[in-house]
């Protein structure tokens, strides 16, 4: 079940007595007249005192409660005789009145005061609350158990499980032994559906709560991943990550160019110290250590260590000293801009994109920066209102930031298609670029060449559109074989290659380009089929491409005049669009 679909009606209740005895006749259904059958009165009764208590929590003209609990600021009134008839830790807690301050008659208690370690959200108290006045478990709320990516299901996004967390570490804490087992459940579900990196908290949760087959199918998940051993030491306790590091080897699992793995101790030494330097705030010192062990900043991961842990100044310093490949990406396929995404830090996001860093990049499974910030973010964070003299929203600000880059960088896949699908589809992103580099070598032969030519790129004619008729075209033939990792780097490596070649015309050529962005943007659906349509309809398409041929000569005589290498595109170009013409 996914985090935010829980069931409107639990099965769960107060106690087990809905399983009635044989021997109880007024427990049981039986017949007035032997035909109709009686309702069960302690299902009656138990839903009316469900529903009864329930007011106590709704009603908010009169309170009736006798302590409050204060969660992320809200003052939440509580009812103790309940809690503490529901549940040993407020039975104990209440005896005691331990950590607790008398004001006008209520006692007062924080959320933080009550939990070890880790965090329960308003939201996830309020369900936990509800379940333990009714006895029945409410939906999670969508503005705190979804992402604000359109193109997510919400079955195994970062607030979805974050969600079933917070929930599984209320019901633990606070003792509710059929909750525990119910959340246990569902978040075994996400384990096998999410990121390597999101597996993170449902691990550190588990093993708090000390569930042992939740602990085992996590650390089994994550000793089988590419995530590298100096993040796991990080995020997680000690004993942990030697249980992964220990697996790992068990497996004899040597994840490819993951500098985690010890076969060179000297290496793995000096890197530790650079990374120890970095948390340290000593870039000075990095420099030394850099020095002195004749290491690049690249090798020691040193900027992408600093994105995900290090305060956003040595994140700037180190981007100062010049030494570090903006745009590298570390044996994951992350680039520091995706590992700065994750972190949610928007000074160190402004920071590497003013050094260059490429918004538009994607992952090895299609993620650009953008979506793992969307993919991170609640409807409630990203929505919420700014009030006057506040801060804004974190998550907001890192998905406006890489929105306006996205928006002004020309290179950005996302520049020209406006749909959210389609942004985040890296097959709809290839077949745009094949087409629009293909319109290209049509409109613009001989620029269209160059570009290329400078960017080793081999375009497929056409692709997308013969696709789209059935043909096979030029089209890469189906390898049977191909993993989906390898099927996505290939296809990365290609789309890369052809941002590439449009980013060249785009330098070179800009007129032509702007050509090009307004043909594919608006034109190019309806100029497919000029012969369609009522005869008016035809008629304002033939007017458009006439509009369009001059619109393509004067961009070819623009950037010859601005002194573009001269070709033979002018010819070209004129055969190929008046033969189209002529067809029309």
């Amino acid at each position: 079940m996914m985090a935010h679909s829980a069931e409107p009606s639990s099965s769960l209740s107060f106690t087990s007595s809905s399983h009635l005895s044989n021997g109880s006749v007024s427990h049981n259904m039986c017949s007035s007249h032997g035909s109709e059958p009686v309702p069960n009165l302690e299902v009656i009764s138990l839903s009316k005192l469900s529903s009864s208590l329930e007011q106590l929590l709704l009603e908010s003209d009169v309170d009736l409660s006798d302590a409050d609990i204060v969660v992320e600021g809200e003052t939440v009134g509580v009812h103790r005789c309940i809690l503490a008839s529901r549940s040993n830790f407020f039975n104990k807690l209440f005896k005691k009145d331990k950590g607790s301050s008398q004001k006008e008659g209520k006692l007062k208690y924080c959320m933080n005061d009550l939990l070890p370690y880790g965090k329960v959200g308003l939201e996830a108290f309020q369900i936990f609350l509800s379940y333990i006045y009714t006895g029945k478990l409410k939906p999670s709320p969508m503005e705190v158990s979804t992402c604000v990516d359109h193109v997510c299901v919400h079955d195994a996004c970062r607030p979805a499980i974050n969600f079933a967390v917070e929930l599984m570490y209320a019901s633990s804490i606070f003792q509710i032994p059929e909750l525990v087992s119910l959340f246990q459940r569902r978040l075994l579900n996400f384990v096998g559906k999410a990121f390597v990196e999101d597996v993170i908290p449902i691990l550190t949760v588990a093993f708090h709560c000390q569930l042992s087959e939740l602990v085992t199918r996590c650390v089994d998940r994550v000793a089988r991943s590419n995530l590298d051993q100096t993040s796991i030491e990080k995020e997680l306790p000690l004993e942990l990550a030697a249980k992964v590091k220990l697996l790992r080897r068990n497996y004899h699992h040597d994840v490819e160019n993951n500098t985690s793995v010890v076969d060179d101790p000297i290496r793995q030494k000096r890197i530790t110290r650079i990374h120890k330097a970095l948390d340290s705030d000593d870039v000075e010192l990095v420099k030394l250590l850099l020095s002195e062990s004749e290491m690049k900043l690249d090798e020691a991961s040193a900027l992408h260590y600093a994105a995900a842990y290090c305060d956003p100044k040595v994140v700037s310093e180190v981007l100062g000293l010049g030494m570090a490949d903006v745009n590298l990406r570390n044996s994951r396929g992350y680039t520091v801009l995706h590992i700065a995404a994750m972190r949610k830090e928007p000074s160190i996001i402004v920071s590497l994109l003013t050094k260059g860093a490429c918004a538009s990049e994607v992952t090895y499974d299609g993620q650009s920066a953008v979506t793992i910030c969307r993919r991170l973010t609640r409807p409630k964070d990203y929505h919420a209102k700014t009030e006057k003299g506040k801060e804004t929203n974190k998550d907001r600000i890192c998905i406006d930031v890489l929105e306006r880059e996205v928006r002004r960088n020309p290179m950005a896949g996302d520049a020209i298609i406006s749909s959210h699908t389609m942004a985040d589809d890296l097959h709809m992103k290839l077949l745009y670029l094949e087409n629009r580099v293909a319109f290209a070598k049509v409109f613009f032969p001989s620029e269209a060449k160059l570009a290329i030519d400078i960017a080793h790129a081999q375009t497929s004619e056409f692709a997308g559109l013969s696709a789209s008729k059935g043909s096979n075209g030029n089209l890469r033939e189906v390898d049977l074989n191909e993993t989906p990792l390898a099927q996505n780097k290939r296809l990365l490596t290609r789309m890369q290659t052809l941002m590439k070649t449009v980013e060249m015309g785009r330098r070179y050529f800009p007129h032509c380009s702007e050509v090009l962005d307004k043909f594919m943007e608006d034109d190019l659906p309806d100029l497919f089929y000029l012969e369609k349509g009522t005869p008016d309809e035809q008629k304002i398409k033939r007017a458009r491409f006439m509009e369009l041929k001059e619109d393509v000569q004067k961009a070819f005589n623009k950037d010859k005049a601005n002194g573009m290498p001269a070709s033979s595109s002018s010819s070209s170009l004129r055969g190929s669009v008046n033969y189209k013409a002529r067809k029309v």
